[in-house]
């Protein structure tokens, strides 16, 4: 004789409330893993996106009389090397960067991607190919970064001036109207800033100083108008409602990006081009800062 019919209908239901369940996790999971998947690639997309151009326009003090305005042009954290900056992208940047016209371009550090001792001399050879095409009258000027001194400095330099590119630390330089000095890293404590003062005092005229962390600012004399930096890549990865996961900056938020006004001081501090650690942006996309440097007058006559 077979089981009571009311027996089967409850075991049938049991099943069928097992299955559904199992059903709804399933897909739960599926929905999940499908959402990270998209938020990976748009991150993967994000961080090797062209940059971002950002524009200021600062005044600066001491500004030589009848002195054209300066089109200057702030780029750091190349990191050639990871996934996400190869010759192909930095060649494309190169054009971005020379179609802006700019006199001067500066860039802050960090040319090579990762940490180990030596791997600069292979990471950065496209380095002098790729920076030889940068266009401006006035030529380009680096900074050395911490990811430079951890993988070569000796050959990231040698590679930088083969592209015509002037390498300066603790020391300065001039360039058209400005006096721009170059403090070493902070951040590997290659940092000599009585020294790039001095090399500075040699010159006249509005000062600037390049570094590749902006931690130095506050440690600067109130001559110092402008400090250009990069190193916080702004954050890198900045979830909607978390914030930047990560940071570099000894200062926390006081530095990670864009313009910070100090009294009379201005820090401006570029997202950077590359990625250090994972290929990943989310956030806070590469950029890169067109800077219309003028005099004081110029600013009160706008």
């Amino acid at each position: 004789m077979g089981a009571p019919l009311g027996f089967r209908y409850v075991r049938s239901a049991q099943g069928e409330g097992d299955s559904s369940m199992v059903k709804r996790v399933t897909l739960g999971v599926l929905l999940l893993a499908g959402f990270g998947v998209a938020v990976l690639l748009f991150a993967l997309t994000e961080a090797r996106s062209g940059p971002v151009v950002r524009e200021a326009r600062i005044a600066l003090r001491d500004w030589p009389e009848g002195a054209p305005p300066l089109r200057l042009v702030l780029v750091s954290d190349i990191h050639l090397g990871s996934p996400a900056m190869d010759g192909a992208r930095l060649d494309r940047i190169v054009t971005q960067i020379n179609a802006l016209d700019p006199d001067l371009v500066v860039i802050a550090g960090d040319f090579i991607f990762g940490h180990e001792p030596g791997s600069a001399a292979m990471l950065g050879a496209g380095l002098p190919a790729s920076l030889a095409r940068l266009d401006a009258p006035l030529g380009t000027v680096a900074a050395l970064g911490n990811h430079d001194h951890w993988t070569g400095v000796a050959a990231v330099r040698e590679q930088l001036e083969r592209a015509g590119v002037a390498v300066v630390e603790n020391g300065a330089i001039r360039r058209g109207p400005i006096v721009l000095g170059v403090v070493g890293d902070d951040f590997t404590r290659h940092d000599d800033i009585p020294a790039t003062l001095a090399a500075m005092a040699e010159f006249e005229g509005p000062q600037v100083v390049l570094s590749h962390s902006p931690d130095i600012a506050p440690e600067l004399p109130p001559e110092v108008a402008l400090v250009l930096a990069g190193h916080t890549h702004c954050g890198q990865v900045v979830p909607p409602l978390i914030g930047p996961l990560v940071s570099v900056s000894r200062y926390g938020e006081r530095y990670r990006c864009g313009v910070r006004r100090e009294g009379d001081r201005l820090v401006v501090v570029t997202a950077g081009l590359g990625t250090s650690g994972p290929p990943l942006r989310m956030g806070a996309p590469p950029d890169l800062w067109l800077i219309t440097l003028v005099g004081a007058q110029s600013r009160a006559r706008r």
